[in-house]
């Protein structure tokens, strides 16, 4: 394919931003290089450092919005091709992480017209009579996602998931980072752009402003009550899906590759008719995956990457992405 044009890039990157990222913090960039290549920018600074120490889950991020271009140029009937990986500065606050040329012809993606439909729902899931039939189609559809549908289980992993989060909540520095990104009132500067707002996070008025004072100044009073861990939980929510969803990877495989699978599989959660939230903490905390890992039977060649909760909506989804303008994430 000859050089994009600038307005086919900028339908791509407003396509391919619909990704799913930690934190909903967007550290992909894009730009275009002389050669007519396309490269996948990462911008430095935009990090969760506490939930993510390790930079793995920027990383997997990136690797979703690589997946997330994919698509794009799969419904104008193109594809990636020659993906070369790299690490090249171009400054402090931008690398590149890959690039690739764009060539035309591309059989059709069933899940490229599913992206815009996309998203975390964290509210509860309705009870629904038989899902087996659709949880079928998604085991059918990935080698990669293992699902646990039995009720005593997933009351048990309703509790473990509580315990993980409130483990990880009780540091300081991870209350402090999840409030920096955290868009709690329709005032924040950044409530349409990027982190976690009230919308996205299926919270009215008073849940806010409550949350805003547990996980700030009235955490450690509570937590000394013994109310915090209780105030915080989402068990109902977990206990209420129709199946819980491990995600698993091979062992050393490359971020970027992860990513892009594992926005794959929440693409195929969504064709098989459900909607899906992450459980991240269950996957980051050692006990809780290894717990997991013994249930769903985990290979020891295959790493736990997330866990999702998936199920029926209790009510008509109106998609909704809070994003950056494409005009910040072309450099």
């Amino acid at each position: 394919m000859s050089a994009l044009t600038p307005d086919l890039l900028r339908e791509l990157v407003a396509e391919a931003r619909l990704a799913p990222s930690v934190h909903n913090i967007q550290p992909t960039r894009w730009r275009l290089l002389g050669d007519g290549r396309l490269a996948l920018v990462d911008a430095t600074r935009v990090r969760a450092p506490v939930a993510d120490p390790a930079g793995h889950d920027v990383l997997v991020s990136h690797g979703a919005a690589l997946e997330g271009m994919s698509l794009a140029l799969n419904r104008r009937g193109f594809a990636i091709t020659g993906i070369t990986t790299l690490e090249q500065p171009l400054s402090p606050q931008l690398t590149v992480l890959c690039s690739f040329a764009i060539k035309q012809g591309a059989e059709p993606d069933l899940l490229a017209d599913l992206v815009a439909r996309r998203m975390s729902w964290r509210g509860k899931f309705a009870a629904s009579l038989d899902d087996a039939a659709a949880l079928a189609q998604l085991v059918a559809a990935r080698d990669d996602v293992i699902c646990i549908g039995d009720r005593r289980a997933i009351a048990d992993i309703a509790g473990w998931a509580d315990r993980a989060e409130f483990s990880f909540v009780r540091g300081d520095d991870y209350r402090a980072e999840l409030l920096a990104w955290m868009r709690l009132s329709p005032g924040h500067p950044h409530y349409l752009l990027d982190g976690l707002n009230r919308d996205a996070l299926a919270m009215n008025v008073v849940e806010a402003t409550a949350a805003r004072y547990v996980l700030g100044s009235l955490f450690k009073p509570l937590d000394r009550l013994g109310l915090a861990a209780s105030l915080l939980a989402d068990g109902a929510k977990t206990a209420s899906t129709s199946a819980i969803v491990l995600f698993c990877r091979p062992v050393g495989e490359d971020p970027l590759t992860t990513g892009r699978h594992f926005y794959r599989a929440w693409l195929e959660i969504d064709r098989a008719g459900f909607a899906a939230c992450p459980i991240s903490a269950l996957s980051d905390h050692p006990d809780f995956n290894d717990r997991l890992r013994k249930l769903g039977k985990i290979g020891a060649d295959l790493r736990l990457v997330n866990v999702f909760r998936i199920g029926r909506p209790s009510k008509p989804i109106k998609p909704r992405h809070f994003r950056l303008p494409v005009d910040r994430l072309i450099v």
